[in-house]
Formats: structure tokens, C-alpha cells, sequence
């Protein structure tokens, strides 16, 4: 073999060499789930995965139930390197600019997970929202959804004409106007006070999450109906990293973060979906009464949901345009006019 030929194989091979060794990153990230919640052991699999398909090269610090600084506030952390990366969901971040909105929770929106997930990344939504993240010096990375939630009630919440003077624990932003506008008395507490709440007959039901969970909850020990399958709300929480930190890692390295993560996603679905259907059966059985709206219904609080969408649409350009990108993708699967 020729001199020249040995020292280009060799330069080759350092440089193959050279591509392979990425320097290794240690990411602290923030959730507000604990490690005993579903989604709290599904993080420390994608943990487990990323660390695993990195060789080491990636170790994850996750700071489990908000343990550094309050939940509203992990976006603002990350962005100001308290924190590398967020693992809430941009419905937090409303105050910041309403077109988080549309990226949390678009409300009455998508029947499923999977028509969400695919307006992100077959629907131009993945491009829209990185906008937005990016102009607050943030990558979005992706989303985690574990699909429709449903109201608890101690009263029938049978369909539209049950929602007339209902008194209900709301998270707070669009979903209070949508629900005033249909008669109910939305009433914005913190998660933790909807038991109390619901025990003292200060509220009448409540929004707090998908069936499974509030089961988990204890929910269904105060009060016996519920919406099922849900229709309302379908959050989504995400994983968006400080900008600077995300285009600090190799391409290696961020394909691993986003290819685990994207495994996160689904398997959350697919297993509240599981969860949510076995939470029915046991519910039922128990003497629980669950409402499958009618479509009557259901498209009379799509109807509701859009007058917010288009108010919220106006409060600021990146609204608008989420807010428009979501609406062609909607129509194109039927699901408004």
C-alpha cells in the first residue's frame, strides 16, 4: 500500500474518529409531574433511553415536581440557564404571548392525540410553533399528549342544556370564555384545591384531567358522573430546551433527544388510552354514570370554542398565524367547515 494512501486512511478514520466523540452534555430539565405519576416513569424510560442510545454521551438531571423553581416559572428558567430544558407544556406561557394558546391547549379542537400530533409534524405546526418558542430564545422539541380529558360532576352532565349555571374548578385563559359563553360558572383554582372544593360543594365538578387520572385522583369517590370519551380539552406538554444549549449539541445529539422523545409521545397515548378505557369499565361497574356527548353537542361547543379561537387569534401576529395554520389543517380532516 502507498504512503499517501495509508495517511488518508488514517486521516479519514480521525475524522470519523473525530465526528463520533462528541463532547459530552449534562441537561438539567424540569417537570411538574412526580416520579410515582404515569408520565413521571415514562420521563425516567426516555431518560433511560437517551443516556443508553447516547453511549453516555447525554445524562439527564431531571428535577421532578417543579423542585427548582414553581411551574409557571420553568420556561423562564430554562431561558435564563437555570434549567436547560422545560418539560411542562406552553399553556403556561399565555402571558407571555396568547399564541402558547394554540400550542397547550386549543380546546375542542382535535378529536384524538394522533390528529394533534400529526398538524405538528405533518401540518406545518412544527414550523409555526418553533417560531414562537424561538423568538423567546427556546427550541421546541416536541409534545407529549395524552388525550382528552373529562369533566367530573356530582350533578348529570348529560350535554349541552346541563352545562346552564354548572359551577366547575377551570383551569385558567380560554377554556373559562368558552364555557361562560355556554352558560356554565367556570371557577379558576389551583389543582390542589378541586378535592377540598368538591367535597364542600363550593363547585359542582371539575376539569382536572383524562378519566385514569381522576380516578387516580380520587375524584370518583365524591362525585359519580363524567364526560367520557372527552371532547373538551386535549393538552399538550412539551419539552422545549434554551436555544443556545440546543445548537450547542452535536446533530447526533439532538437526533437522539428528539427521536426518544417522539417514543415518549406515543406511548403516553397509547397508554392513556389503555388506562382511560379499563378507568370506564371499573367506573361503570362502580355505579359512576359516564356521557358520551352527542354530536349535536359536541358541535355546539366546537361552535363555542371557535368564537374564542378567533378572538384569541387577535392578540397578537403569532396567534394569529398558529391559529391559521391550525384551522387549514382542521378542515382538512373534516373536522370544521
Amino acid at each position: 500500500m502507498k504512503l499517501s494512501t495509508v495517511l488518508s486512511t488514517a486521516a479519514a478514520a480521525a475524522l470519523v474518529a473525530g465526528a463520533a466523540m462528541a463532547d459530552p452534555i449534562t441537561l438539567r430539565i424540569q417537570t411538574h409531574y412526580a416520579t410515582e405519576h404515569p408520565t413521571g416513569q415514562a420521563l425516567a424510560t426516555w431518560i433511560d433511553d437517551v443516556q443508553t442510545m447516547s453511549g453516555g454521551d447525554i445524562t439527564i438531571e431531571m428535577f421532578y415536581s417543579s423542585s427548582v423553581v414553581a411551574t409557571t416559572e420553568t420556561f423562564d428558567a430554562a431561558i435564563n440557564g437555570i434549567v436547560d430544558c422545560d418539560a411542562t407544556g406552553g399553556a403556561y406561557q399565555t402571558g407571555k404571548n396568547p399564541a402558547f394558546q394554540f400550542v397547550g391547549d386549543i380546546m375542542g379542537g382535535y378529536d384524538t392525540p394522533w390528529q394533534q400530533y400529526s398538524w405538528l409534524y405533518y401540518g406545518d405546526g412544527y414550523a409555526a410553533a418553533q417560531e414562537l418558542y424561538n423568538a423567546q430564545g427556546m427550541q421546541l422539541v416536541g409534545w407529549s399528549i395524552y388525550g382528552q380529558e373529562s369533566l367530573s360532576s356530582s350533578k348529570p352532565i348529560r350535554g349541552f342544556e346541563d352545562l346552564k349555571g354548572w359551577k366547575f374548578r377551570s383551569p385558567p385563559g380560554m377554556e373559562t370564555e368558552i364555557f361562560e359563553e355556554l352558560g356554565a360558572s367556570p371557577i379558576v383554582m389551583d389543582f390542589t384545591e378541586i378535592f377540598t372544593a368538591l367535597e364542600t360543594g363550593i363547585i359542582d365538578g371539575a376539569d382536572a384531567s383524562g378519566l385514569a387520572n381522576n380516578v387516580g385522583l380520587g375524584l370518583y369517590d365524591i362525585v359519580k358522573h363524567a364526560t367520557y370519551p372527552g371532547f373538551h380539552s386535549m393538552p399538550s406538554d412539551h419539552l422545549a430546551c434554551n436555544k443556545d444549549v440546543w445548537d450547542g449539541m452535536t446533530e447526533q445529539q439532538r437526533r437522539i433527544i428528539d427521536t426518544a422523545w417522539q417514543k415518549l409521545s406515543f406511548q403516553i397515548a397509547l397508554s392513556n388510552e389503555k388506562a382511560n378505557a379499563e378507568a370506564a369499565a371499573e367506573l361503570t361497574a362502580a355505579g359512576v354514570t359516564l356521557y358520551d356527548w352527542s354530536p349535536e353537542d359536541r358541535a355546539a361547543f366546537r361552535k363555542a370554542a371557535q368564537t374564542a379561537w378567533d378572538d384569541w387569534g387577535t392578540r397578537s401576529p403569532e396567534a394569529g398565524a398558529i391559529l391559521a395554520s391550525h384551522k387549514t389543517y382542521l378542515k382538512q380532516l373534516g373536522l370544521i367547515e
